[in-house]
């Protein structure tokens, strides 16, 4: 016995205007303005960290339409219609998805999630590599599809991925960004206020560099409430050690590993981070954040590398990095997280 399978009929496939029923024009109402057009973004990798990008984009009304792409179709769809779902409970948003990066056109901002994770055993150079013929198939359709857009490599290795996202693009380097240390930096304000007894809203404070081990904590910048503690600290005469502020900088470090040891996986930090990061880009907020850029000639690096340093966000992409002095130390640091970058990535033949 054959199964015939049948659509859910919408009331407009049914001959009746249930919108102009309900709703009538305002009198000499003019129509919509032709150069106004809702807000597009892309989510490529519906994984834990993918959805929860998605999820908190969608929380924190971003975008009028939200389209997730992925290679595995059922998963694809099932965490559509999880989403769509939930429409009572969220803000009007259009949410699509599909395996055909057609469904991608017209994004204003691509985040990408998708990667391979790293084997037991696997050398960081030959993760690049696999990732790198995974972003192979997801950046040029992305770009194909949306060439005005903005990529945003979620990813990691997140340097080097978003050298290589660059790289296949063809876009201009201020187009191209990954999110780099903004949580790394997030983490990072989170300990320092802890350890002060404040709001970690009121610490200024970043790690750019490599987001990984060779990252640099600027201990020179820190300030809190506008005082700069370091500064304060010496004025004061309050003796610190060096070894308690590594201490600290090498737990923000290791953080992202003790909840992926008590968990699995990281999600709703790195989700709520990059909607933060798209929130900036997308509401031109020209915000500073500690993202990956292209850092070739910024503190003496010369390298083609992309690491992260506080830039100012805006609809642009990147608009500028901030001029930040560092101590001699500090850019000794940068630069060898720099060189730790190129020495694998020279590897890749892009």
């Amino acid at each position: 016995m054959q199964l015939q399978t049948h659509s859910i009929a919408s009331a407009s496939s049914l001959g009746i205007n249930m919108a102009g029923a309900f709703f009538k024009s305002i009198h000499s109402a003019a129509p919509p303005s032709p150069t106004t057009r809702n807000t597009k973004i892309t989510v490529v990798g519906v994984g834990n960290v993918g959805m929860a990008v998605a999820q908190t984009i969608l929380t924190q009304e971003l975008t009028q339409e939200l389209a997730l792409v992925d290679i595995q179709a059922d998963k694809l769809r099932g965490e559509m219609l999880d989403l769509q779902h939930a429409a009572a409970f969220l803000p009007r948003t259009n949410i699509v998805a599909g395996t055909d990066y057609a469904i991608t056109a017209g994004s204003d901002i691509c985040v990408i999630t998708a990667g391979a994770r790293q084997r037991d055993g696997e050398s960081r150079l030959n993760l690049v590599e696999r990732n790198f013929h995974l972003f192979k198939s997801i950046v040029p359709q992305l770009v194909k599809y949306s060439p005005e857009t903005i990529l945003l490599v979620v990813s990691n290795p997140v340097d080097i991925l978003t050298y290589i996202a660059w790289k296949l693009s063809g876009l201009p380097s201020n187009k191209v960004m990954g999110s780099g240390t903004n949580l790394d930096s997030s983490r990072f304000r989170f300990m320092i206020a802890d350890h002060l007894d404040v709001n970690a809203q009121d610490v200024q404070a970043y790690i750019i560099g490599e987001h990984g081990d060779s990252s640099v904590a600027l201990w020179s910048s820190i300030s809190v409430g506008g005082v700069p503690v370091l500064s304060f600290l010496d004025k004061q005469e309050i003796p610190y050690e060096k070894e308690h502020l590594e201490a600290i900088h090498q737990s923000v470090v290791n953080s992202a590993y003790e909840v992926i040891k008590l968990k699995g996986y990281t999600s709703w930090a790195i989700g709520y981070s990059t909607a933060n990061l798209v929130k900036s880009v997308i509401r031109n907020q020209r915000r500073v954040h500690p993202v990956s850029v292209m850092a070739k000639d910024f503190h003496g690096i010369e390298e083609e590398v992309f690491l992260s340093l506080p830039a100012q966000l805006g609809r642009g992409g990147i608009l500028g990095v901030a001029s930040i002095h560092l101590t001699e130390e500090e850019t000794h640091s940068l630069k060898m997280s720099a060189e730790a970058i190129f020495e694998v990535q020279k590897h890749l033949h892009i």
